[in-house]
C-alpha cells in the first residue's frame, strides 16, 4: 500500500509537488513521475542522497533541507551548483546564449554553442544545449564524449520564462548540497536511517547517453547491498518493458536484495522518438521498475 508523504503538515505536502516546469530538458525526467516514487518513500528518513542527479526531478520535488545531490558528470554538477549558490549567473548564462540565437538564428547559434561545449566541456554551454537540443536527449560519442545531439524543432522558451523556473527551483534546492562525485563515493556518504534514490542509465533504453556505455548494473548492486547492510534504505527506478510491454527487459539477479518491486506507467518513449526521427509510437510506452530495499 501506497505511503503519502509529508501527510500531516500541509506545507511539507505541498512542497511535495513537482515543480511546475522543468529546470532542465533530459531524457529519463522523473518530473511527471517524482510524486509516485516519492510515495514509496519510508515515512520517516535522515537525510536524502541522489547519485545519480541528472534532472534532479525526484530531489527538486521532495526539497528536503540537507539534501545531497551528486553526478559524474562535472558540467551538470556545476549547473546545479550555480543554481544553489548563484541563480543569477545561471538566468545570466542561459539569457546570452539565447540571444545569440535570435541574433544568429536558431541552428547556427546551437551549433557554435556546442562546437564550444565539444572544444572545452562547461556548464553555461551545457544548459544551453540541453534546453536546445533535440528533446533533450544529451548524447556523447563513447570514443571521445562528443555531444552529438541535433538542435531540437522547438523553440527554446525565453530568458524570463526560465527566470521564473530557475527562481522556483532555487527556492527547492538552494539548502541541498551538490557534489561532483561516482556514484560509489556518494552512497557510500549514506548512514543508517539515510534514503537513497538511485536512477542511474538504463541499459536497455539509453544506452547512447552520457556514463551508460561502461555503466555496470551489477556493481550498482552490490553497493546498494553495502547499503542496505548498514541500515540505509534504497529505492532504485530501472528499466521495466518498452514496447507496450510486449518485452520485459531483463536484469541481473538481485539475490533477495530488494523487498519490493513496482511498474510505473511512464507513457511513450522519447528516446525511442529521437532514434525513430519525430515519429509518434503508439507502441512505445515503456515501464520503469521500482525496487525497494524495504
Amino acid at each position: 500500500m501506497q505511503t503519502l508523504l509529508f501527510q500531516d503538515s500541509g506545507l511539507m505536502k505541498e512542497m511535495a509537488k513537482p515543480p511546475k516546469g522543468q529546470l532542465l530538458k533530459w531524457i529519463g525526467n522523473k518530473q511527471r513521475f517524482a510524486r509516485s516514487i516519492l510515495s514509496f518513500f519510508p515515512d520517516d528518513f535522515n537525510r536524502y542522497h541522489e547519485p545519480f542527479l541528472g534532472s534532479g526531478a525526484v530531489l527538486g520535488t521532495l526539497a528536503k533541507d540537507g539534501s545531497l545531490g551528486a553526478d559524474s558528470f562535472k558540467p551538470l554538477v556545476e549547473i546545479w551548483q550555480t543554481l544553489a549558490q548563484s541563480p543569477d549567473t545561471l538566468k545570466r548564462w542561459y539569457e546570452e546564449r539565447w540571444r545569440c540565437m535570435i541574433s544568429q538564428g536558431k541552428k547556427t547559434a546551437y551549433e557554435a554553442i556546442k562546437q564550444s561545449y565539444n572544444s572545452r566541456p562547461n556548464a553555461p554551454d551545457l544548459l544551453f544545449l540541453c534546453r536546445s537540443c533535440y528533446g533533450g536527449v544529451v548524447r556523447f560519442r563513447q570514443a571521445d564524449g562528443y555531444m552529438s545531439t541535433p538542435c531540437g524543432i522547438h523553440t527554446p522558451i525565453s530568458p524570463e520564462a526560465f527566470s521564473r523556473r530557475v527562481d522556483e527551483w532555487h527556492a527547492r534546492v538552494k539548502a541541498a548540497t551538490f557534489v561532483h562525485a561516482e556514484y560509489e563515493e556518494t552512497m557510500s556518504r549514506a548512514q543508517k536511517g539515510d534514503l537513497v534514490y538511485c536512477d542511474p542509465p538504463y541499459s536497455h533504453t539509453q544506452s547512447i547517453l552520457y556514463g551508460a556505455q561502461s555503466f555496470s548494473l551489477e556493481r550498482l548492486f552490490k553497493v546498494i547491498g553495502e547499503c542496505k547492510s548498514r541500515g540505509v534504505f534504497v529505492v532504485l527506478s530501472i528499466d521495466g518493458s518498452k514496447r507496450s510491454g510486449r518485452l520485459h527487459c531483463k536484469l541481473p539477479p538481485a539475490d533477495g536484495l530488494f523487498e519490493r518491486e513496482i511498474l510505473l506507467d511512464c507513457g511513450r518513449s522519447m528516446l525511442k522518438r529521437f532514434q525513430m526521427n519525430g515519429l509518434s509510437l503508439e507502441n512505445e510506452v515503456v515501464h520503469d521498475r521500482l525496487r525497494l530495499t524495504y
